[in-house]
């Protein structure tokens, strides 16, 4: 793939995944009574709502800068995990749960394909931790 290509598709997906997250944040924080009722389900209401919508606060801001961008894709897919076991366990998929739970998977994708595309920025990280690629 072409660099300028990579690039495109690269800012596309951190935006993509950036704009799905910071779109949910207003909910999480105003305490609209579908997100506590939500949050009620899982057993984790007010914290975490309050504490996964600070986590999702930062995995925006890192997707948005290049230096950082795999950082907040790998926070996200954590986070989007999370989300994800959560509507197979316990909140389902229909009506608007579901529209929640294709956006965690949209973001979840989006997150993969950045990591992809900018594994390279994990060297330290990894080297930190003593894991290295095949290909350095």
């Amino acid at each position: 793939m072409k660099l300028q290509t990579k690039n495109i598709v690269t800012w596309i997906c951190q935006i993509v995944a950036a704009a799905i997250l910071a779109q949910t944040l207003f909910f999480k924080f105003t305490a609209h009574p579908e997100s506590v009722k939500l949050f009620s389900e899982l057993g984790i209401e007010p914290l975490g709502r309050i504490g996964i919508g600070s986590f999702e606060l930062v995995a925006v801001v890192l997707l948005l800068i290049p230096k950082t961008a795999v950082y907040g894709a790998v926070l996200s897919i954590g986070l989007m995990s999370g989300a994800i076991v959560s509507h197979f366990t316990h909140l389902g998929w229909d009506g608007a749960r579901g529209e929640l739970g294709m956006m965690a998977v949209i973001v979840w994708i989006a997150s993969v394909v950045v990591i992809f595309m900018r594994r390279y920025s994990l060297l330290p990280l990894l080297k930190r931790f003593g894991i290295k690629l095949a290909k350095q």
